[in-house]
């Protein structure tokens, strides 16, 4: 088992465990000042159903791509390139899109929930209710976990390595800030994981990248199009020139090479088309992070910029 190959899945479980553990560190904070701990029970219910619902998810999938080779065991060399193109995708704007928002909502996060959490106690249903909220929290982070490990070329034991240590971390952070009344700057970590996540992501758009033109040079090989799709580079299809080859001397399946490849998304060949959607991830998706990062940062300075305006 390789294990530089289980830091990504890591990386992200960690992150998203964090999330999930935050969310459930505040309700069960909040039903404690309420003088509620009946109401415990409901969201451990939550956390156990959220954890068995992505396990099912990832299950379902895998069995589904079990069947689909089984089905078209002539499309191996389509099929898994698709694949790889269709998890990639969602992946990607799940998990930018996740981490935009987290960074927006990181100020106000527990005060919609201690909202939420008044608003359940309400209710006569009130531990259906926190049962939702931290089973729906849960299943989140999980779904979007799960979408990232259909897109890494690992074993099943670098997969469930990776998601252990990250659980791990994930409780370990948990019970330290909410059981024994650990200090840790929350802040910083989710800026490190944040930067972290975005040269994962970054990785899989190379990937997609690569798998498109994998498909493009195998439908340019079926007899049955009479076009070639592929527009003439020597090494190729449409991904433009060779950029760079470091294969012979920084190969990205050897140590040093795997772990610059599985945390910065570097590879030992990168063709021009690659080169350029990786900048445009950082400059449109990076940026955006960075900005959103400094106003969540310095919220004074920014009413003060708006204010005059008003």
């Amino acid at each position: 088992m390789d294990i530089a190959l289980a830091v990504p899945t890591a990386i992200v479980t960690l992150r998203e465990g964090v999330e999930a553990a935050l969310v459930v560190g505040i309700v069960l904070a909040c039903l404690s000042k309420a003088e509620k701990p009946h109401l415990n029970q409901w969201v451990f219910g939550g956390v156990a159903a959220g954890l068995v619902g992505s396990i099912l998810i990832g299950s379902f999938l895998g069995l589904g791509l079990q069947q689909l080779q089984y089905v078209m065991p002539n499309a191996q060399g389509l099929l898994k390139p698709i694949l790889g193109i269709l998890f990639g995708s969602i992946a990607v704007i799940m998990l930018s899109w996740m981490l935009l928002w987290m960074t927006r909502q990181a100020k106000s996060l527990k005060t919609e929930i201690n909202q939420t959490v008044s608003s359940a106690l309400a209710n006569e249903a009130a531990g259906l209710s926190l049962f939702s909220l931290v089973c729906i929290a849960v299943l989140r982070e999980g779904f979007e976990t799960v979408l990232f490990l259909f897109t890494q070329p690992q074993t099943l034991g670098s997969s469930l390595l990776g998601v252990a240590i990250g659980l791990f971390g994930a409780t370990l952070i948990g019970f330290g800030l909410f059981r024994w009344g650990i200090r840790i700057n929350l802040g910083l970590f989710f800026q490190v994981m944040g930067v972290l996540l975005l040269l994962i992501i970054a990785g899989l758009v190379v990937s997609l990248c690569r798998n498109v033109d994998i498909i493009f040079a195998a439908l340019s090989q079926l007899s049955s199009l009479p076009l070639d799709l592929c527009l003439g580079f020597e090494q190729s299809c449409v991904l433009g020139p060779l950029v760079w080859d470091t294969s012979q001397s920084l190969p990205d399946k050897q140590f040093p090479g795997v772990v610059l490849k599985v945390l910065l998304g570097y590879r030992d060949r990168i063709y021009l088309v690659q080169l350029l959607a990786y900048a445009l991830f950082w400059l449109v998706i990076g940026s955006r992070y960075f900005r959103t990062l400094n106003r969540s940062m310095n919220p004074g300075k920014q009413a003060t910029s708006v204010s005059p305006s008003a």
